[in-house]
């Protein structure tokens, strides 16, 4: 059987509380009484954000002014293939009412799987949960210097705990001891030792490098913390796909001095990586904080990076 290609785009509106609307499809469409984020198909000949503003009109009433992109999902259903192009909408005009009779219900992202999603829709809910920013540790900073500059990161950013020179014990040892302050500061903590390490500890979750990622063959935690792998090539992506990775970081964007010999993907090997990742992803490689807009522009959840987020010199 042949599957249809419908390209689809969608809307997520957040409103001034933090919280996202979702729309119940109605009696008599497909998947009936399932939540989605609004939005309907691209028309032949028509820009995917172009679309996002026609459908949130005709479907909810009203008019999306401030949007950028979120992140591309290319979902396989029984019948057909659809590749959802999911934009972040700040802000609109008009008072959301359903024009086709579909009850809508402005949820916080982290209650978003308290209602019966469609399946292409999990990767989006990640990125709504996810924050803009991911930081790594230098390597070799003492742990004066690594906890007075915890309150100097942004709020909400995930937190890679990255100290390749420590033993398993030693590393085990700080990073119990960082985990109380970062939940304080709302930063979320992330481990690359041991998966089991994140459960005991209370961090955030579990990041596989390259090296580490290539000896997953399943999900090495449980689905309520986060997996994150590092991807350089298709081949890295397809082994993290395979992992059940949540999200991904990408690169090397642009040449850095910390990795003069490293493969070099640019904005546009980032963007292909990403195109097929099915997931968020962030960006890093010579990328600042300031690099954002340019990140979002090529669907990236965000940067990530270790010297722009520290003022203490890293060696790695």
């Amino acid at each position: 059987m042949i599957r249809r290609s419908i390209a689809v785009a969608a809307g997520c509106i957040v409103n001034a509380a933090g919280e996202v609307l979702i729309a119940q499809r109605p009696e008599g469409k497909i998947a009936a009484g399932k939540w989605e984020f609004p939005g309907g198909k691209i028309e032949v000949g028509e820009r995917a954000d172009q679309a996002l503003v026609r459908e949130l009109e005709e479907e909810l009433g009203v008019h999306a002014s401030a949007f950028r992109p979120l992140v591309r999902i290319t979902h396989d259903y029984s019948d057909r293939k659809v590749v959802l192009d999911t934009w972040l909408v700040t802000a609109f005009s008009g008072e959301p009412h359903g024009r086709e009779q579909q009850a809508f219900a402005w949820v916080r992202p982290e209650r978003l799987f308290d209602y019966p999603l469609l399946g292409a829709d999990g990767p989006i809910v990640a990125s709504l949960r996810l924050p803009q920013d991911y930081v790594f540790t230098p390597e070799g900073i003492d742990e004066a210097a690594l906890v007075s500059g915890l309150p100097l990161l942004p709020k909400g950013a995930l937190l890679r705990l990255r100290q390749p020179a420590l033993s398993d014990a030693a590393y085990k040892a700080l990073a119990g001891r960082l985990a109380p302050a970062c939940k304080r500061l709302g930063l979320l903590l992330m481990l690359d030792r041991d998966p089991a390490m994140v459960a005991e500890l209370g961090a955030a979750g579990w990041h596989a490098s390259a090296a580490a990622l290539s000896a997953q063959t399943s999900r090495p935690l449980a689905e309520e913390f986060w997996f994150a792998a590092s991807v350089h090539n298709e081949a890295e992506l397809a082994q993290a796909q395979k992992a059940g990775a949540d999200f991904l970081v990408v690169g090397s964007v642009n040449p850095t001095p910390s990795h003069p010999q490293g493969k070099v993907l640019g904005w546009s090997g980032f963007a292909a990586l990403a195109d097929q990742a099915n997931r968020p992803v962030y960006a890093i490689g010579g990328v600042r904080p300031r690099d954002r807009e340019q990140a979002f522009a090529h669907y990236a959840q965000g940067v990530a990076g270790i010297s722009a987020y520290w003022s203490v010199p890293s060696s790695s």
